[in-house]
């Protein structure tokens, strides 16, 4: 019998009484790099006819599966005889299961050779009452090996979680726990939506106490922090390319340096440290610099040699095994945050504060736009020397455009949680460079003083939380440098990591989405570039390493609702497809996994409408949505010089005068009362801990939450202002996301935004930028096309619905 097991489960590993390893001859399964090959067979031969457990060199772990969902595994140890692990897990789950299997393994030399797994039925664990066994293990074929593992294990049911449904209770909550880093009070947060405010992006609606709410401008605030900075300067980017200018179209600076330019003169002033980690893409290299993701690795390193800039290339991982089909998953596997943390004069007092930003955009080209997100109109203005299209081979600025804009999000933190991103930044920087240019602890306290809150009016103070999806190969260890995460795995469990294997993990980025999703009381509003995962709940099932549970959280949430009989609605704002050429396998694949990934939901929602036998629709729940632009031609635009093949995607997009807004965004807003802006994608990648390396903060107003009165403060501002930028519109229903009428009204603007977009002629500008995501969704839950006239993306030859790759390996695509 399977059980839904959604809450938390508690897990311990103790060890193995006496492991009876035998003198077997377990020739590996998947042996494909022929380079091993003779390596294994070799080390096998010897182990065989020798016998010697020695000569084994055993590498042992075990793993917690919930069927075949893997959700932990221990560190690795060399005793055969009586392997001991005393590690303990703390696991979200939201898993249909049957039985919690401990599965041994021996990794050594190649993948892993199974020893055994041992079967804890779920029945055992589902009410609750903790479960202390020694489990027979048993080999492949069902037979014993003569030995046992001890466990124990205790399931806590969500519903029992005071927070489950009811929002943050009170202005003690204590953010999530199990994390790194602990929630911080007396703060201050400002949210950026886009690099830059056009000047006609004015909103009509006031705050509570008769305040407006006024739209940042990211760039230009991380330029004024830069130029203010004193003492110090660090950087840490995915993507950083010197050629850029903050400042565009504005009468603050009439002529403004190059982000290089004033990163060199900066790092010249007395006192002054300019430290910056950009990610090296090792398919790129100092002869050909263009590499897989053209992030400009190789000019960015290369442009600060020499100066006062100390700029270091940071790769993911070294691990020569990291090889999946033949595949070096280095190449893609990426340091994936964006921060600036500089220090600042504090307008309260005269000494000076650490301030920090974070979020999705990136520091280099493609990345500036406003709100209007113009296709051609600034191609002779902010975009003549920053053209970026990526998604038709062959485009420039000469064959005109249209030009990819770009939406995205990023924040501004000030107050002891600032301190918090520094800390990030020495930890990874310890971990590539050494203490080498840092300040130290003692210096930056001589300099700014001790980390404290800020001084704001009451109702506007914020209580913020970092974190981050990194693990060991980008973190120092303590013994290593003194600094980063700790090495005895009970005070790395206390801290929320994980011992897994050979490395530590921090994945409390995917913590803190769950414990939003499971608090939430009436809606979700998600902006992200992807939007995956949950595979073991996929029907059929996919043999993919998808695990992360955040889109199972969703629809397990809305179920709860249809069945208690309250409304919720769940809004996801993702790209029309990932960047890239749309009809290339890696995008294909990465919109196939996308499409398996709403069908499980819809058909979970679809399901509970029919056993609560309501007159619903499964996207009165939850529904997807795209961006996009459409241009008439305007007088004085830019002509090109040259024009795109004939035929060619590129050509189409130009003469029908339209493209996707490319949905950059990695935020999540619940009830207007919390928010996490962060690095970090809906995807394996960005939420494993163990892949992309990421940072995020997530954060609210205690005097603004739901649990008291509907929340109006500055998250409730935010959310409106991007949602004017969407519909160019805003609705009285609009207050309401969690209502039907809102709902069926953001939908209906998005399927009229819609026809106009994908309609062969048009004689005025897109009214709004807010699509539905072209796909149809039927009352069962299954996921087709709109019409045969909807199979591909207008322009495109490219599926809607994706393919699957037989040659990609998922752990690129997922």
């Amino acid at each position: 019998m399977t059980r839904l097991l959604h809450g938390v489960l508690t897990a311990k590993i103790d060890g193995i009484d006496k492991l009876h390893l035998g003198c077997g001859f377990p020739f590996r399964q998947g042996m494909d790099d022929p380079k091993r090959v003779w390596q294994t067979l070799l080390y096998r031969i010897k182990a065989y006819c020798f016998c010697k457990p020695q000569l084994m060199d055993y590498r042992l772990y075990a793993t917690v599966d919930l069927d075949k969902a893997r959700v932990a595994r221990t560190k690795i140890i060399h005793t055969p005889s009586n392997p001991s692990w005393s590690q303990s897990f703390h696991i979200y789950c939201a898993h249909e299961v049957s039985n919690i299997i401990f599965t041994v393994k021996d990794e050594n030399p190649l993948s892993a050779t199974l020893i055994g797994r041992a079967y804890l039925s779920v029945e055992e664990v589902y009410k609750g009452r903790p479960v202390i066994r020694c489990l027979e293990i048993i080999d492949e074929s069902g037979k014993p090996i003569r030995s046992q593992i001890y466990v124990n294990v205790q399931y806590r049911d969500v519903s029992l979680d005071p927070n489950w449904s009811r929002g943050i209770l009170a202005t003690t909550y204590g953010g999530v726990p199990h994390t790194f880093f602990r929630q911080r009070q007396g703060c201050k947060v400002s949210f950026y939506q886009d690099a830059q405010v056009s000047d006609k992006f004015t909103l009509d609606f006031r705050l509570p106490g008769g305040k407006t709410y006024d739209a940042q401008r990211c760039w230009e605030d991380i330029f004024d922090a830069i130029v203010n900075a004193k003492y110090l300067i660090y950087i840490a980017g995915w993507s950083i390319d010197t050629n850029i200018s903050l400042i565009r179209n504005s009468n603050k600076v009439l002529a403004s340096p190059t982000l290089g330019e004033l990163l060199k003169k900066k790092a010249d002033e007395p006192n002054m440290r300019v430290l910056v980690l950009v990610w090296d893409d090792i398919t790129s290299n100092p002869y050909k610099k263009q590499g897989l993701m053209g992030t400009r690795d190789e000019d960015t390193f290369a442009y600060f040699q020499n100066t006062n800039v100390r700029c270091f290339k940071c790769p993911r991982k070294s691990d020569q095994r990291s090889v999946v089909q033949g595949v070096k998953v280095d190449t893609v596997l990426t340091h994936h945050q964006k921060t600036v943390v500089v220090d600042y004069e504090s307008p309260e007092s005269q000494g000076r504060r650490i301030v920090s930003f974070l979020g999705g955009i990136d520091l280099c080209g493609g990345r500036y736009d406003t709100q209007d997100h113009s296709l051609f109109g600034t191609l002779n203005t902010v975009h003549k020397d920053d053209f970026h299209q990526p998604n038709f081979p062959g485009s420039s600025l000469q064959k005109g455009g249209p030009r990819e804009p770009w939406h995205d999000i990023h924040c501004r933190l000030e107050g002891p949680v600032a301190w918090d991103v520094l800390y990030n930044f020495e930890q990874r920087w310890t971990k590539q460079v050494g203490k080498r240019f840092l300040y130290t602890r003692n210096e930056l306290a001589e300099r700014l003083g001790k980390p404290s809150e800020v001084k704001v009016e009451d109702q506007e103070t914020w209580n913020v939380q970092i974190f981050r999806s990194i693990d060991g190969g980008s973190v120092v260890i303590d013994g290593e440098q003194g600094v980063g995460f700790p090495s005895d795995p009970e005070k790395a469990d206390r801290l929320g990591l994980v011992c897994d294997k050979d490395s530590i993990i921090d994945r409390s980025i995917q913590d803190g989405y769950i414990n939003a999703i499971r608090r939430a009381k009436n809606f979700i509003y998600i902006e992200n570039q992807y939007f995956l995962g949950s595979s073991y709940a996929w029907k059929p099932d996919e043999d993919i390493d998808a695990l992360h549970i955040i889109p199972k959280e969703l629809s397990l949430k809305i179920i709860s609702k249809i069945e208690a009989g309250e409304r919720f609605s769940v809004y996801v704002v993702i790209p029309m497809w990932p960047e890239g050429e749309p009809e290339s396998a890696p995008v294909q694949a990465i919109l196939y996994w996308q499409r398996r990934t709403m069908e499980m939901m819809y058909t979970d929602i679809a399901a509970a409408i029919q056993r609560m036998k309501i007159d619903a629709h499964p996207r009165d729940y939850l529904s997807f949505f795209c961006l996009g632009n459409r241009e008439v031609l305007k007088v004085g635009e830019y002509e090109p010089i040259e024009k795109p093949a004939p035929d060619s995607n590129y050509a189409r997009a130009q003469q029908n005068r339209r493209f996707m807004i490319y949905v950059h965004a990695k935020m999540m807003i619940v009830d207007d009362e919390y928010i996490i802006i962060g690095s970090a994608n809906i995807n394996q990648r960005s939420m494993d801990g163990g892949r992309d390396t990421e940072i995020a903060m997530g954060a609210y107003q205690p005097h603004h939450l739901a649990a008291n009165w509907p929340a109006k403060g500055q998250i409730f501002g935010f959310r409106m202002a991007l949602w004017y930028e969407h519909f160019h519109l805003l609705d009285s229903s609009f207050l309401y996301p969690e209502t039907l009428e809102c709902m069926q009204k953001v939908s209906m603007i998005a399927e009229d935004n819609w026809k106009i977009y994908s309609s062969e002629a048009f004689d005025q500008d897109l009214p709004g930028h807010i699509l539905r995501y072209p796909v149809e969704v039927t009352n069962e839950g299954n996921i087709t096309i709109l019409s045969d006239a909807h199979k591909f993306f207008p322009d495109t030859k490219a599926s809607v619905l994706g393919s699957k790759s037989d040659v990609l390996p998922p752990i690129l695509t997922t």
